[in-house]
């Protein structure tokens, strides 16, 4: 009778061990993964979702709409859009932890170059948020690392990508 409650005893023990190594090593997994996850994973995550994102000293606060190669689209109220670098994002408020899969061979093509040159194409007057200046006018063309904006009076302005914080349309 002995032996059985040692061997109980030991049995107990080792499912005790096995329980907390499997939970170790768990723990380290998910650690691992989430190292590996980007910013642009979570907020495809939260598309449809109400989110408060901070760009420099620029605040947006609306619904997701969209997530691209290197930026997002928000829905302002009242009839606003924000497109938003996510290199310019300094922090978020809304995010799930979820992350969603990497994108297609589409969405991994479609970067801020792209979004812009829509906005160029559909001659939408809009307000570019740039490194404490906010500039208003049309997208005349759109470079590989800057968009020229022409505004109403005046010369272009040249803006380079890296200088952009937010640029909203109606």
């Amino acid at each position: 009778m002995q032996w059985q409650l040692l061997f109980e005893d030991l049995d107990a023990q080792f499912a005790a061990a096995q329980a907390e190594q499997a939970r170790a090593v768990r723990s380290d997994l998910v650690r691992a993964e989430r190292a590996t996850t980007h910013l642009a994973d979570r907020l495809r995550a939260a598309v449809g979702l109400p989110l408060r994102v901070q760009a420099g000293d620029v605040a947006v606060a609306g619904e997701l709409l969209d997530v691209g190669e290197g930026w997002a689209l928000l829905s302002e109220p009242p009839a606003r859009q924000a497109l938003v670098p996510v290199a310019a994002i300094t922090a978020v408020a809304g995010l799930v932890p979820q992350v969603a899969p990497p994108p297609g061979r589409v969405g991994r093509s479609l970067g801020l170059s792209h979004a812009l040159r829509a906005l160029s194409r559909d001659r939408a007057q809009v307000q570019v948020c740039a490194a404490g200046r906010t500039l208003t006018g049309v997208i005349d063309r759109v470079g590989a690392d800057h968009l020229d904006l022409r505004p109403a009076v005046g010369p272009p302005w040249t803006v380079p990508f890296s200088a952009l914080l937010v640029v909203r349309s109606r």
